[in-house]
């Protein structure tokens, strides 16, 4: 069997006992790659552990440099609560919930004195260590954040230790025989990458992929509807992807397991600047002061434009409605839809894709009811060909009520969960154009096609196989 040089490398690795690729002496990505071909000639396994840190903010590394709020107030026995700052109110909260102080007629009294090194200090010097309680503390007080991390694993088969053995020395190999290395004479003596050649045929004709046809598809059926197109760049700030849709910023899906993060950040308006090198400004202080104020009025928190200055791969199409409901000029009814790549911060795997494609519908009419969102929700599904189509009571997190839309798949005699709809929370659209209700749909394309298709891998519609890209139900 034809092993690239970076297999060959990895299975000599491995067969000296070394399991994690971070402690293999090869760059990180090839490394990765080698290994999962590996697996699938059946040479190996690659598994993945998942590992959490906690990460000291700012504020903590500046807390332990001069010291807690809650410490440093016992200093102000006798001083006036009016006259502390903010951060020495901090102090105030939480030396009065540790007994440490009383106020008495408006002014600070030590009551007591902690003994030792305050326990606080300890676990933020080292929150590995650290109890539960003190833990829930610091990550409440946003003094710590907690990061997951993910290493791979890979461990030889019994067929993988035999083929290492087989392995003599590893030379480099040229891959391309290009003029330099002609002209050189570098060929002479060198090894050269071997490649199968496989038996020809007839070259048939370039079809149209399966994944453009659907795309196609769902906007020819929403432009029918009457619906206009939204569109939108990829890289998106924090504000628009998150904020702007009342997602609170300690939300689980803001963290990196989940989210793409690219280095730099937006600028808000309270910035001197609003341009940040050819990328959309941000909206007008207007807005993010009632967005700010709807979420610390919703989830009862100090919001923090740092976090919406925040750059990222866009997480869903949902930021393009919130940014086309911003421009809706007073009471106007509108319909729009989308249909654009979104990105995760997830493994990949036979139902998984860190890169994939999402289908949004929004209908912005203040007359609209629950009943007209059901009905526009069958429509568009009877236009796919789906005659039986019937809704659940679900919860997403922009929309209050929320349904899931099933339908009836004849070929295979079963139910179908296809996408998820409901009416977008007036916390989230009062701030941005003052209209409620919106009704709101979307849905994923890969994994009702992988269904429509009977595909049990949603990888299959990106590895260009030929195979299948050739087959009946795919031409059909």
């Amino acid at each position: 069997m034809i092993l690239h040089r970076h297999e060959k490398v990895l299975l000599k690795e491995l067969a000296k006992g070394k399991a994690g690729i971070e402690e293999i002496g090869m760059n990180a990505d090839s490394a990765r790659r080698a290994a999962f071909w590996l697996q699938e000639k059946g040479f190996a396994k690659v598994s993945e552990k998942e590992s959490k840190t906690f990460v000291r903010s700012e504020e903590c590394k500046k807390y332990l440099k001069g010291g807690f709020p809650e410490v440093n107030i016992l200093k102000k026995d006798g001083a006036e609560v009016a006259s502390l700052s903010a951060e020495e109110r901090i102090g105030l909260i939480w030396a009065k919930k540790n007994g440490w102080i009383t106020i008495e007629g408006g002014k600070i009294k030590v009551a007591g004195v902690p003994s030792g090194i305050y326990p606080l200090i300890e676990a933020a010097e080292n929150p590995a260590k650290a109890s539960k309680e003190e833990l829930e503390i610091l990550l409440r007080r946003k003094l710590v954040r907690e990061e997951v991390g993910k290493e791979f694993v890979v461990e030889l088969t019994e067929r993988g230790k035999k083929e290492a053995a087989k392995i003599g020395e590893i030379k480099e190999e040229i891959g391309e025989l290009t003029e330099d290395i002609i002209v050189s004479g570098a060929w002479k003596g060198a090894e050269f990458r071997p490649y199968t050649l496989a038996p020809t045929k007839d070259v048939p004709l370039g079809k149209v992929h399966p994944m453009t046809k659907m795309v196609r598809k769902v906007k020819r059926v929403f432009r029918d509807m009457g619906f206009e197109e939204m569109e939108g760049k990829m890289v998106e700030s924090a504000f628009w992807n998150f904020d702007a849709l009342f997602q609170p910023q300690d939300h689980p899906a803001r963290e990196l397991a989940d989210t793409f993060y690219l280095e730099g950040e937006e600028k808000l308006p309270e910035d001197e600047e609003f341009e940040v090198e050819g990328k959309a400004k941000l909206p007008e202080k207007s807005l993010v002061e009632r967005v700010k104020k709807s979420h610390e009025k919703g989830w009862k928190y100090q919001w923090d434009p740092k976090e919406a200055k925040k750059r990222i791969l866009r997480t869903h199409t949902t930021v393009l409605s919130a940014q086309y409901l911003h421009k809706l000029k007073g009471n106007e009814a509108k319909k729009y839809f989308a249909v654009g790549r979104v990105f995760r911060n997830e493994a990949t795997d036979f139902k998984h894709l860190a890169e994939f494609h999402q289908v949004e519908g929004i209908v912005a009419w203040e007359g609209a009811t629950f009943r007209d969102l059901l009905g526009l929700l069958k429509e568009f599904y009877m236009r796919f060909g789906f005659e039986k189509i019937r809704f659940r009571p679900s919860y997403f997190p922009y929309t209050e009520p929320s349904v899931e839309v099933e339908v009836f798949f004849e070929e295979r005699k079963e139910w179908m969960e296809l996408g998820g709809a409901g009416v977008f929370r007036p916390e989230m659209t009062k701030p941005l154009c003052d209209v409620y209700p919106v009704l709101a749909w979307g849905l994923s394309l890969e994994r009702p096609m992988m269904l429509m298709e009977g595909l049990k891998d949603i990888r299959t519609f990106y590895k260009n196989d030929l195979d299948w890209l050739k087959s009946p139900s795919v031409n059909r």
